[in-house]
């Protein structure tokens, strides 16, 4: 007799560090452990290792979001499958019959799954957004909303109003997909809600304190739910966040870049918008990380002196330094990788003159501009205008290594990486496993 395949529930956590964990104590029934990071905290290139088991050289997800060459512009935040290159460590199962399903993962649109669930707003041509979810099957969400008698709240889940409780609506609506007779075999759940007050607050704030208790009694009773539908469970964090450095931890590549005469800006009615068609080195950040691209190979050695005397930068990888680690993904990673020494991070301004910031800068305009903007976690004046005092802003992420770990609990306790569960993982749904 043959056994059917075992089932799986697969739950990533923002900023689930050990760090937590250890400064909190929270009181869980889950026995969580930790586990050493991938090579770069961030995002999306966590999400992208655990959905393939390959390297950032090969899945191509070098940040949240990249300068695109053809384009001439960076675009952050994109929702595209079709991004994240390579094999997923689903295809060998689901050509063997077994279904799966993403929920709330960045890069899901269009992905070879057989249920999606994604914010996927209508910005509307004269202001204001239509909150809408992706889903396929498509009546997916319209079921959700009814089942659950309430709409996804986007404004909870990015921006000044973003808060811990938004995971309240994603586990209850994986609550109703798990008790379906048509559930996937294997659910793969993003849960954002430890993102918000440690960027705000830091990592060891109480307001901290309460979104990880919040957040623990959202994931539980998944795997409570997992647990009696006989269903293998995993739970991992995908970085660990940690604390700002005095009173501002903001570091601005594209400001040193625009004194040097390297970045070049075009003015329209007063504000000053990037000109990437004619810079000669510019940055495109993510947290601790910066891509720093220079089309003029003249000026490479210049602008990697230029940074090596800036004070707040940890480490300046060039190419053979990000290849030998296996960061590099020609098309998309920058000249040099910047990381930021402890509790610095980049911003992406190159304006100094508040008159001077493009429209975008007061505004919760996540794809626009080049590279992650925390300050749009706070509102500036007058609302709903985003604030742009990166004074305000109290945790970051990006580095690894030792005193980075992530927290994980259930599947592979043999593990010590997150690159281990991935690959594990990946064994684990393959049908001949």
């Amino acid at each position: 007799m043959t056994l059917a395949p075992k089932k799986t529930l697969v739950i990533l956590a923002a900023g689930l560090g050990w760090n937590l964990i250890e400064k909190h104590t929270p009181a869980t029934p889950i026995a969580l452990r930790p586990v050493a990071p991938g090579p770069l905290s961030l995002t999306c290139p966590a999400q992208a290792i655990l959905r393939t088991g390959l390297p950032i050289s090969q899945h191509g997800i070098v940040a949240s979001g990249w300068f695109h060459q053809e384009l001439a512009r960076p675009w952050f935040w994109e929702q595209s499958a079709a991004l994240v290159r390579g094999r997923r460590i689903w295809d060998d199962a689901r050509a063997a019959g077994q279904t799966v399903g993403m929920a709330f993962f960045q890069q899901s649109l269009g992905e070879s799954v057989d249920l999606v669930i994604s914010p996927k707003p209508i910005h509307r041509h004269h202001g204001g957004i239509l909150m809408d979810c992706y889903t396929r099957p498509e009546p997916l969400y319209a079921e959700l909303c009814t089942e659950l008698g309430r709409r996804f709240d986007l404004f909870h889940y990015w921006g000044p109003l973003a808060r811990a409780k938004v995971g309240r609506w994603i586990s209850d609506a994986i609550q109703h997909i798990l008790a379906h007779p048509t559930a996937p075999d294997h659910l793969f759940v993003y849960f954002p809600s430890l993102d918000y007050d440690q960027q705000r607050y830091g990592p060891d704030a109480p307001q901290t304190a309460a979104a990880l208790t919040e957040t623990l009694a959202q994931i539980e009773p998944l795997i409570a739910t997992a647990k009696a539908q006989d269903r293998d469970w995993l739970l991992v964090g995908d970085y660990a966040i940690e604390s700002v450095a005095g009173d501002d931890g903001a570091l601005f590549p594209n400001r040193l870049l625009r004194h040097a005469g390297l970045f070049h800006t075009r003015e329209t009615a007063g504000m000053l918008y990037p000109d990437f068609f004619t810079s000669r080195a510019f940055a495109i950040v993510d947290h601790q990380i910066a891509h720093v691209h220079i089309p003029d190979p003249a000026q490479r050695a210049r602008v990697r002196d230029l940074f090596a005397a800036e004070s707040g930068i940890a480490d300046i990888l060039d190419r053979p330094a990000q290849i030998e680690r296996d960061i590099y993904c020609a098309d998309r990673s920058g000249d040099l990788l910047l990381i930021a020494a402890p509790g610095r991070w980049f911003a992406y301004p190159w304006w100094t003159t508040p008159r001077q910031a493009p429209d975008y800068a007061t505004h919760m305009d996540i794809h626009n501009k080049p590279g992650f903007d925390p300050c749009e976690l706070f509102f500036g004046f007058p609302p709903p205008h985003t604030s742009q005092k990166t004074q305000k802003i109290r945790g970051t992420h990006g580095r690894s290594g030792p005193g980075h770990e992530v927290a994980a609990a259930g599947l592979f306790p043999e593990a010590r990486s997150f690159a281990d569960i991935a690959t594990a993982l990946q064994h684990r749904l393959s049908p001949s496993s």
